[in-house]
């Protein structure tokens, strides 16, 4: 069973900081454990004070329900089949985009949440360390099948 660790949870941290910048974005940027539990968050430097807990409530909401919080926007509307959704657990599930979950072997192992750019902005973020998460498990998958005398090309996380 993986575990989602704090040595990985702070590389995502640094390449969601690195998608921002090139952004040119402040953010907010969380990561929790299957649970929802925080791991690690990081604030850049003059990124919103109100972006922290919308950053973990993306993350915890992105594990809660299983699905990146986009998922959730349209269908939250007006009329739509989960409106008024955003009012349970305490008002704690938060609709706007910006928050996925990290799944290895078809299985929600934590979730990432951003605030500090549009939902748009704040889903390439997530997306950028989803992705460096997808090849961390890739590599380290490779790795482990490596026969002995056979050359891999190194990998840091």
């Amino acid at each position: 069973m993986y575990k989602l660790t704090l040595t990985t949870a702070k590389k995502l941290l640094e390449i969601a900081e690195q998608s921002a910048r090139q952004m040119g974005l402040n953010s907010d940027v969380a990561i929790v454990d299957e649970g929802g539990n925080l791991i690690a968050f990081h604030r850049m430097d003059n990124a919103r004070i109100a972006g922290i807990d919308i950053a973990i409530g993306k993350a915890w909401t992105s594990v809660a329900m299983q699905m990146p919080t986009a998922n959730l926007a349209q269908s939250a509307l007006p009329g739509g089949a989960t409106f008024g959704i955003n009012t349970t657990n305490q008002g704690k599930l938060v609709i706007l985009g910006g928050g996925i979950p990290l799944v290895h072997e078809g299985r929600v192992v934590g979730g990432i949440g951003v605030s500090g750019g549009t939902s748009a902005q704040d889903i390439d973020v997530a997306n950028a360390a989803v992705q460096a998460f997808e090849n961390m498990r890739s590599n380290e998958i490779q790795y482990a099948n490596a026969r002995i005398g056979t050359v891999k090309q190194s990998f840091t996380y």
